[in-house]
């Protein structure tokens, strides 16, 4: 098919996206669309430019580009008033031999969208549990991240796995999937439940499970394949990515390109900013509670990296900096330099109280420590803020770092990594990959989310907070 047969296709697909997004906005107020002419033309010409067709695909591949514009086919054809179901719906895996920590069979969520060829995997977060005292607690006070049975049948796409492309401007029309987390070993396991294990600690079983029935899916023809997860999912991406391509090559599937999203999984083994003994997860400092960890689970960790480590010191591999030099698929960190999870279980956490200078100094050079391990990540989006995990927020769009959203971050990425599989060597002018921020104290970037009191769930203004910070409110201003 010619390029002047495709842009023809293009523009008249949009222009019935535009038409139909009017018709279907009338119908939902209950009124016919007999307006003016020109007012609907206007409102046609906004419509087109905003949608979210990722041009990038005509660079040499127009098999790409039709993959596209069949799945807006799809989605604008019946045009109706409904808009299209956000459900994931539950599957439970059919080995049943591969189970949640409690040995109820572990699952995921799908959602399909034919025609498309990129997948989302998505690793769910929650922590973790290193001995049988804190599965113990952990299972009588989140049972759902221990046990399947009690799960829902379906599950909204928010954020990176929503099909708005409002909410989610590049990867809306992709498969999606949602795999939760029961397994308490950030996705590191692979020893079932016996009469000497209390518990089943499978969680990288459970992806390569998972990965294994989604081929029967429609995955056998993916061109893509995201692993993405959040906060312990996230270490779970930097664990199980090269191990996806590597059963995906095995399985005769090697032209499924996997790459990995880790969000809010990039944590320091640092020296804490007060010790105290290790009773729980969040009193344990980063390495001691993985040492345990990795020996309770029985874990695993990539053989490259594994092989940078004397034996007894795998527990390096769960991190982030230690990691990557390792992992050969392509990988993008998101990381908030004040991460909440980090700054508790460095136990220098915010309280209602004003910081003490000593704390401070060790927050803000805890973002120095973390900028410095990601100057060699070739693509991350670092903000200046005190969070923790972003990617399947709702408003995962608005926060920037230097002007660049992560959406748009996102899909530069994928453009690069695109132009590299096809040879291309031209650099991408003006569509950065690396952005990681500069200033020194949260919040300093003014697109950073709310802060909430960790307690009450109240909102902390800005001033609120830079004074519990200890800093000097006028002269920050100044």
């Amino acid at each position: 098919m010619g390029p002047e047969v495709n842009a023809l296709l293009l523009l008249g697909l949009l222009y019935w996206a535009g038409d139909c997004e009017a018709q279907m906005t009338w119908q939902r107020l209950g009124q016919q669309p007999h307006r003016p002419w020109a007012e609907r033309v206007a409102d046609d010409r906004q419509a087109v430019e905003s949608f979210p067709l990722d041009l990038t695909a005509l660079e040499g591949n127009t098999e790409s580009f039709m993959e596209q514009i069949q799945s807006l086919a799809q989605a604008l054809y019946p045009c109706a008033s409904q808009q299209p179901s956000e459900d994931l719906h539950l599957h439970l895996l059919l080995n049943k031999s591969v189970t949640c920590n409690d040995g109820s069979p572990a699952g995921y969520y799908l959602k399909e969208s034919k025609g498309s060829g990129r997948w989302l995997i998505f690793l769910e977060g929650g922590w973790y549990c290193f001995n049988r005292d804190t599965c113990e607690l952990r299972h009588s006070a989140t049972p759902h991240l221990m046990s399947s049975k009690d799960w829902p049948r379906t599950r909204i796409g928010t954020g990176i796995l929503s099909s708005l492309p409002e909410e989610n401007p590049h990867w809306w029309n992709a498969n999606m999937v949602f795999i939760p987390y029961c397994s308490s070993d950030v996705w590191s396991g692979a020893s079932p439940k016996t009469k000497k294990n209390d518990y089943a600690f499978m969680g990288t079983l459970i992806i390569q499970e998972v990965v294994r029935e989604l081929l029967d899916r429609g995955l056998a023809g993916g061109k893509v394949l995201l692993l993405a997860g959040s906060s312990a999912g996230g270490t779970g991406v930097l664990l199980n990515v090269d191990r996806v391509a590597k059963q995906l090559e095995e399985l005769g599937y090697p032209a499924i390109q996997v790459r990995g999203l880790v969000d809010s999984g990039w944590f320091l083994d640092n020296k804490q900013y007060r010790h105290t003994d290790c009773f729980n997860t969040r009193t344990c400092a980063p390495k001691e509670v993985i040492q345990r960890g990795i020996k309770y689970w029985k874990g695993l960790v990539p053989e490259p990296c594994q092989r940078q480590f004397k034996e007894g010191e795998e527990w390096n591999c769960f991190f982030g900096y230690k990691v990557y030099p390792t992992v050969s698929s392509p990988l993008f960190v998101v990381q908030w330099l004040f991460d909440q999870a980090q700054l508790i279980v460095d136990n220098a956490y915010l309280t209602g109280q004003p910081m003490q200078e000593d704390q401070r100094l060790y927050v803000q050079n805890l973002a120095g420590e973390l900028r410095h391990t990601l100057q060699n990540v070739s693509a991350s989006f670092a903000p200046a803020c005190f969070s923790h995990e972003v990617i399947i927020r709702s408003q995962w769009t608005e926060v920037q770092v230097n002007g660049t959203s992560l959406p748009q971050a996102l899909h530069c990425w994928d453009r690069s990594l695109h132009r590299s599989h096809n040879a291309s060597k031209a650099p991408l002018k003006g569509c950065p990959i690396h952005l990681v921020d500069s200033c020194p104290w949260p919040h300093c970037n003014p697109t950073c989310p709310t802060i909430r009191n960790q307690f009450t769930g109240q909102e902390v203004n800005m001033a609120q907070f830079l004074r519990r910070m200890g800093f000097d409110v006028p002269s920050v201003a100044q």
